[in-house]
């Protein structure tokens, strides 16, 4: 056996079972008696429900209910909750429209669940549900942000004005002024953050259940069992925790769309209840585009004051982003509290003010998607950077380089709230120019050329603000919950291990890594340690995996209850070996009295400590089983430099990327093996936004990208061999120094692509090309068919 602690690329363990088809995915579960859900949709984006006639469903073969939002509301549930708050500027409360878990009175979007149909088959359910007459009464939708914010636009919901969710600001405005009054030189960019649906490979599903001793149970894909919990059960069902048990089995991918509390998890448990038998509802496909959390959607008009030399003076940022037709549990604090206070990027800019308004529209609701608001800010910052060197003259890795925060300045306080602990640009920006040749770029623009295709380079030098934290932020901010993680550390009588955490592992190799960090701490090789997770009956509490939270918050909650069972241990093993405990270390998986040859392992310790016949019950309790709290002090500030190279094709304008560089700053690494497959799965993501992905409405609300048929996803084929390096500097207030990885590679790709593309594009005088920049797009300009830019956001 070899070294399998913390830095050793040991394999996953978890991909055995899964490799072997033997996942445990919720659509795999069916319960004694289960019934099937099938949910009808509104197909329309805004309407008034006049009435629902559901005699001939529910006269159909093997139904068994038909339930609409009147019945929801009859039996006295709460809509759909949003866990953030955030604030106008004038200190007043966001608007926070009802949302309820079916449609009552009107549908806000092509979507909308209007009426659910129980059957003994999913079929069944699905036919008596096309046997349903709906009376509506179409209203004015709108889908474009723009329109949703003009003088007379029709309203998503009586008594919000104007569509406005809340109209924020950060920073400070008299000193971005007086900034820009003095600056020599004033750059401007409009650009757009295009939406994108998540699809996660595995599509939602819940089931729920109920027993005759009035207990409800949900198997249900989220990233956050006792999130869904709390909420569920507090807002939603009015059931005490104590009778609610969440349990999230194996999850095929979530990149933050299974976050949040969505309907068919209330409306499966609750009919379960109703039926009483358990209940089964899995998305089809096309569903998923039209119920799954939409992600991005902003709009920006962002301007930066410059001296005569290229230094940064000022940034100011005006952005709309789009709610969607409902707040989604965390939507507010996305274009917030995680994409406006990241404004300061990597860059020592002295004033920045930035100004948000949240809109309704008649779609999807939008909410986290892999990177949340770090991806947004981070491409604003990035494509802001090229046109600035574009406009001005400048070399674009000087100019960035001249602005970069020196790495003697850390801690580094930006103007825009946040305290960046650690960091070194200059180490990651440089690694990433020689691991991609950049100086030998030109040569293989010149071997493209002699093929008759464009080619072009871009880079990003970004930051990632991970680990949601910390709660005194947080709560000033808004939020309604702590953002603190747990964890135990269960060492058996025979010296194996169990590790309960909060943190829930769908993709990421929890399994693996975690079960590293008992092998480094305890000395137990990581076949002996059991990773749990995902069943609110078996662990503590938990505030679930996203935001690149696990290892950094997760993590360190381990950390700590490892600490917690050393401590007892050296108690232990001063009995058993008639010694102080202050003279008993611990190393490598044995307790030793200090400078003598007595030792104990950890086995021994353990099988002590459940049959304690040689120390006193009474001064040490038995066991060896420990829970410990971990709430960050701060945020964790992954960072770096990716590098993209594309193609252009001449004859249809397709842009290909043909080289890509990571080199990223995570902090400690646990396993380099996991971090290099995480930091290409965002980079394949990150390319997928950039060229391909968009989620498009028509003027009114009509989802015209509803399947795969019309929404483009990346492929193998359209990605090369992605150069994964890293450059770290520790986080200085986690006990494992590590800062997480998994939405680096979605956040510093997307402007590294569009960089190189616009580089491609350079004798044709692109300045700017909104993403996704698709054949036809790059076709057009080429052609002379299309000019480059928009018209700047209006003063509002």
């Amino acid at each position: 056996m070899g070294f399998e602690g913390i830095g050793a690329s040991v394999r996953r363990k978890e991909d055995g079972r899964f490799l072997a088809g033997r996942g445990n995915y919720v659509d795999d579960i069916n319960r004694p008696g289960q019934l099937y859900a099938f949910i009808r949709r509104a197909d329309r984006p805004h309407a008034r429900i006049r009435g629902i006639d559901t005699a001939a469903a529910a006269m159909a073969p093997g139904v068994h209910a038909v339930f609409t939002g009147k019945d929801i509301e009859a039996d006295g549930l709460g809509g759909l909750p949003c866990g953030w708050q955030i604030h106008n500027k004038d200190g007043t409360p966001m608007a926070e429209p009802p949302h309820p878990v079916i449609a009552v009175g009107k549908v806000r979007h092509v979507g909308d669940p209007v009426a659910v149909v129980i059957a003994e088959t999913r079929q069944a359910a699905k036919d008596a549900a096309e046997r349903l007459v709906i009376d509506y009464e179409d209203l004015p939708g709108i889908a474009n942000l723009r329109q949703a914010v003009a003088q007379g636009a029709a309203q998503v919901h009586d008594g919000v004005a104007g569509n406005i969710c809340y109209d924020w600001h950060i920073g400070d405005k008299d000193a971005v002024d007086a900034a820009f009054g003095r600056a020599a030189t004033v750059v401007k960019l409009d650009l757009t953050n295009n939406r994108l649906v998540p699809n996660a490979m595995e599509p939602r599903s819940a089931v729920g259940d109920h027993d005759a001793a009035g207990d409800y149970t949900l198997y249900t894909t989220s990233q956050n069992p006792h999130v869904i919990r709390l909420l569920m059960g507090a807002f939603v069902l009015h059931v005490p925790e104590s009778k609610l048990r969440v349990v999230a089995p194996d999850v095929g991918g979530g990149f933050g769309s299974k976050i949040y509390h969505y309907a068919e998890e209330a409306i499966v448990t609750w009919a379960a209840g109703k039926l009483k038998r358990p209940v089964k509802w899995t998305a089809e496909r096309n569903e998923s585009f039209m119920s799954d959390a939409h992600g991005r959607d902003h709009e920006s008009t962002a301007e930066m004051a410059l001296d005569e030399q290229g230094n940064f003076l000022a940034l100011r940022v005006r952005t709309l982003c789009n709610m969607g037709a409902y707040l989604s549990t965390f939507a507010p604090c996305v274009p917030t509290y995680l994409y406006a206070t990241l404004l300061a990027g990597v860059y020592r800019t002295p004033a920045i003010y930035a100004e948000v308004k949240a809109v309704f529209t008649n779609t999807v609701p939008v909410d986290a998607y892999r990177g949340a608001g770090r991806p947004e800010a981070s491409y604003l910052l990035e494509r802001l950077a090229d046109v600035i060197a574009r406009d001005t003259g400048r070399d674009r890795v000087e100019l960035r380089r001249q602005n970069f925060i020196p790495k003697d300045a850390f801690p580094y306080q930006t103007p825009v709230a946040l305290q960046y602990d650690s960091g070194d640009y200059f180490a990651t920006l440089d690694g990433a120019l020689k691991a991609a040749d950049w100086a030998g770029f030109e040569e293989r623009r010149k071997q493209s050329a002699a093929k008759g295709k464009l080619r072009g380079i871009g880079m990003s030098t970004y930051i990632e603000a991970c680990g949601i934290a910390p709660s005194h932020v947080v709560g000033s901010l808004g939020a309604r919950a702590g953002l603190y993680e747990v964890a135990t550390i269960r060492v058996h009588p025979t010296g194996s291990v169990s590790v309960l955490t909060g943190s829930h592992s769908h993709g990421q190799g929890h399994e693996t890594t975690f079960a590293q960090i008992v092998a480094e701490k305890l000395g137990v090789p990581i076949a002996q340690v059991e990773v749990v997770h995902g069943d609110t009956q078996k662990i503590p509490f938990g505030m679930g995996t996203y935001g690149s939270r696990s290892l950094a918050v997760g993590g360190s909650a381990m950390v700590k209850a490892i600490d917690k069972v050393v401590a007892k241990g050296k108690r232990i093993a001063a009995h058993l070996m008639e010694a102080s405990a202050e003279d008993i270390e611990f190393k490598d998986g044995k307790f030793s009295v200090a400078g003598t040859d007595r030792s104990k392992a950890l086995a021994e310790i353990s099988l002590a400590a459940y049959v304690p016949h040689n120390y006193p019950i009474e001064e040490l309790e038995p066991g060896l089983d420990e829970t410990a709290f971990y709430d960050p002090k701060n945020f964790t500030f992954p960072g770096g430099c990716h590098i993209c190279e594309v193609e252009i094709e001449g004859d249809s304008g397709m842009a290909r990327v043909v080289r890509f560089t990571a080199v990223d700053d995570i902090g400690r690494v646990i396993n380099p093996m996991i971090v290099e497959g995480q930091v290409q799965g965002g980079v394949a993501q990150g390319v997928g936004q950039a060229l391909m992905e968009n989620a498009v409405y028509d003027a009114n609300g009509q989802l015209l990208t509803g399947s795969f048929m019309d929404y483009t996803m990346p492929r193998a084929e359209d990605l090369p061999d992605i150069t994964v390096g890293t450059e770290s500097t520790m986080c200085t207030h986690n006990p494992l120094g590590s800062k997480g990885c998994g939405e680096v590679g979605a956040i510093g790709s997307p402007p590294a692509v569009i960089n190189a593309v616009i580089d491609a594009l350079r004798d044709y005088g692109v300045r700017h090309l909104d993403m996704p920049a698709t054949p036809e797009k790059i076709w057009s300009i080429m052609q002379g068919g299309m000019q480059p830019g928009r018209p700047a956001m209006a003063a509002e």
